[in-house]
């Protein structure tokens, strides 16, 4: 379902050749390689002229101004194309693309260098041109272009292959974690004691309260082989979750729910159970009581494709094994894989707030 969501965030990432062109290199440096490889071809063209002869002289201006011009007529443009190119929906269309604009800037320069030498140098008209002229240039052009397509090629599927490889190991250590917080002992425990008062108080409420509890530990269950769900499965179950809560702290927990209608969320995508974890660490790590509250409230900025949780901050102490302190680090990890947007964690004084970046499908 991941290569379902707009791929904006991480196709400059994943399907992108243009980061791996050696844009870095100081341009010092590239003026360096080029003036070295430009005096080399001339010394193979004209191995017998002498350095200081005008033969030498004419033969390496012409190799800088081949080496220059077409280093620059194919660097920047296909460097921009690569960057901007889905390799992985059309890759015989983009590589033709690229091809024939490297090719058709290579023989504007080509052009544009015999121009120069016939008419200052040779004083000759333009039709002295020969075909012969384009060859050798437009060979080593396609040769170079060749290879950094390649090279380009080789290093973005070997970081396809490492993020796939890291993506799998941190989805399954946030699925195991989530089922692991999920059937943890405290928390069966305690939903168990709200049932048993429900049963003999309202037997109604209870076969709701067994209901919704089957609903959470069903959503556990379906969702742990998803990297995604619909932002309505996710609001959804944290209602479920939210009922338990509220039916086991009373009026010691008020939630907010600011949100469109759940029609208008199913093109909304978010990590499962990510919704739910902000809910079990405001509910677990600040104290709710009848004359102070512990204020939920959950809104999405459609604007800015965000789901904001935000609750009152009234810590309390925790034992150290009802909370391992990964839950957030393993949600930040697997935003990593998804968006180049990060989960924004803010606390102030009275508040803890933490932004979810909402992924879209196309």
């Amino acid at each position: 379902m991941a290569t379902s969501l707009s791929a904006r965030d991480r196709a400059n990432e994943s399907t992108s050749l243009g980061k791996h062109y050696p844009q870095n290199i100081k341009w010092w440096r590239k003026l360096a390689g080029m003036t070295l490889f430009a005096f080399v071809l001339t010394f193979l063209f004209c191995p017998k002229c002498g350095i200081f002869t005008e033969d030498f002289v004419v033969t390496l201006g012409y190799t800088l101004c081949y080496t220059y011009g077409l280093w620059l007529a194919n660097e920047y443009p296909n460097r921009r194309l690569n960057r901007n190119a889905d390799w992985t929906k059309n890759p015989i269309r983009s590589f033709l693309i690229t091809l024939g604009a490297s090719m058709s800037a290579s023989l504007l320069v080509i052009s544009l260098v015999n121009v120069a030498f016939l008419a200052f140098y040779h004083h000759r008209p333009v039709s002295a041109i020969r075909w012969e002229n384009f060859i050798f240039p437009l060979l080593t052009t396609v040769v170079v272009s060749l290879f950094m397509h390649s090279r380009s090629f080789l290093l973005s599927w070997r970081d396809a292959a490492i993020r796939a490889e890291r993506m799998e190991k941190e989805s399954a250590v946030a699925r195991l974690d989530s089922l692991r917080r999920q059937v943890d002992p405290h928390f069966l425990f305690n939903s168990l004691n709200a049932l048993t008062s429900l049963v003999e108080e309202d037997p109604t409420r209870a076969v709701r309260f067994i209901r919704q509890l089957s609903q959470v530990y069903r959503y556990v269950l379906d969702s742990q082989d998803h990297e995604v769900v619909t932002l309505a499965e996710e609001l959804r179950f944290a209602e479920a979750y939210l009922y338990l809560q509220r039916t086991r702290l009373g009026n010691s927990l008020e939630v907010e729910l600011d949100l469109p209608p759940t029609d208008d969320l199913e093109n909304f995508m978010v990590p499962p159970l990510a919704l739910q974890l902000l809910l079990e660490n405001a509910i677990k790590h600040n104290t709710a009581l009848q004359n102070q509250p512990l204020r939920i409230r959950i809104y999405l900025d459609e604007a800015s494709h965000q789901l904001v949780v935000s609750n009152t901050l009234r810590p309390r102490r925790v034992a150290p094994e009802e909370s391992t302190g990964l839950g957030l680090r393993n949600l930040e990890s697997r935003y990593g894989f998804l968006t180049q947007h990060p989960v924004s964690v803010k606390k102030t004084d009275h508040e803890f707030i933490v932004t979810l970046p909402v992924l879209e499908l196309v």
